[in-house]
């Protein structure tokens, strides 16, 4: 590879393709081709990215790999928050409730949300301002909660952010579907076999020839974005509705709308949004923050909610949390990252510097044969 620019080809164009991609054009000597079947602009139920609300509420648990990629994730994310206006990414105030009922259950989203809604988070020395509240700052049946400074992003304007940044580095985009990760390889845009393959695909990974992992399953979100103004992003750790429902509200950047949600359901592919829970969402949420309607109909109901879309998308779960390793599958070197669920922005810095650690493993010859799973 002396003496020439080694070829990669990135797999997928999420967050985490993307984010992969953008860091890596930026070293030269990279020459780097995105091959994927959805790009932003794309609204599809299996391109979960443009659905995400999005932002940085940290849920991995303390010592494992997901934590590590967040906390590793938060200085980029701020400082583009701080000095990238274009990347529509906004500092705000952050709530996390915690209810009583909740301290016990074991459903879908009291699971996703347990360290999030922890008295003593690992998070609590990475995010600014962080702060308990006390007793009468917390609503009826709440036991505890905390509040922070985090980031909401507007994906609609982010995304082709980490798009335009990949190709004023010199990267080539390409739309194509690919059945096998090897494939990948002879789609470079030099016309040579990459020297690397790196796998974004998300929860397309379990149908990707060489890969298939049966730990991916898709876990329906959804989200309806509307015009209100939260000016606050508010999570709680459960609901009355399900164990599997879930109430989330933030406030996208540069104009994005405010994102209403959610669920999390397992194995759930309808493309379909269900009427019936986006009444629960708009209930539940307007419950949690008033302010939505405070300013422009007070003492109204869940008719003052002005709805810009109904939205559904499929995070790419994965039950032992993200794949982050790099493997010989035939002649071709690949690194995975994939199976960050809901999680992908707050995580996607953390995952693309990994990344380039293992491609600089594979190019120094120390990447052994077989998988090598990337450590803490």
């Amino acid at each position: 590879m002396a003496g020439r620019p080694v070829n990669v080809t990135v797999l997928g164009a999420g967050v985490i393709g993307l984010t992969t991609a953008m860091l890596l054009s930026r070293d030269k000597r990279f020459n780097i081709t995105i091959i994927a079947k959805h790009m932003p602009g794309d609204y599809d139920i299996e391109y979960a990215s443009p659905w995400a609300g999005a932002n940085y509420l940290p849920v991995g648990q303390h010592g494992t790999l997901l934590a590590k990629l967040e906390r590793e994730s938060w200085p980029e994310l701020s400082r583009l928050a701080r000095e990238v206006p274009e990347a529509a990414i906004h500092f705000q105030d952050t709530v996390v409730y915690r209810r009583e009922k909740d301290s016990q259950q074991t459903g879908p989203v009291s699971t996703w949300m347990k360290s999030l809604v922890e008295n003593d988070p690992w998070y609590a020395g990475v995010v600014p301002d962080f702060r308990l509240l006390k007793s009468h700052e917390l609503p009826p049946g709440h036991e505890s909660g905390m509040a922070f400074t985090s980031v909401c992003i507007n994906t609609a304007l982010y995304l082709p952010w980490l798009m335009g940044q990949c190709l004023k580095h010199g990267a080539t985009v390409k739309r194509g579907i690919v059945k096998h990760v090897s494939d990948a390889a002879h789609l470079h845009a030099s016309g040579s076999k990459a020297d690397v393959v790196i796998n974004c695909t998300g929860l397309s990974s379990k149908t990707l020839g060489g890969v298939k992992d049966m730990e991916l399953y898709p876990g329906r979100g959804q989200i309806i974005l509307v015009r209100n103004e939260s000016n606050l992003m508010v999570t709680t750790s459960g609901t009355d509705d399900g164990d599997d429902e879930a109430t989330y509200i933030m406030q996208r950047a540069a104009g994005g709308g405010t994102i209403l949600g959610g669920c999390l359901q397992a194995n759930n592919s309808d493309s379909n949004p269900d009427p019936n829970l986006a009444t629960r969402i708009l209930k539940r949420s307007l419950a949690v923050c008033p302010a939505l309607i405070a300013d422009s109909a007070p003492g109204a109901g869940v008719e003052a909610i002005s709805i810009v879309r109904h939205g559904v998308g499929l995070r790419p779960m994965r039950k032992s949390g993200p794949r982050v390793d790099k493997e010989r599958i035939g002649k071709t070197w690949v690194v995975h990252s994939y199976g960050h669920g809901g999680y992908g922005y707050q995580s996607s810095y953390g995952s693309a510097y990994m990344v380039a650690g293992l491609v600089d493993e594979i190019l120094e010859g120390r990447a052994g044969v077989g998988v090598e799973r990337a450590r803490l």
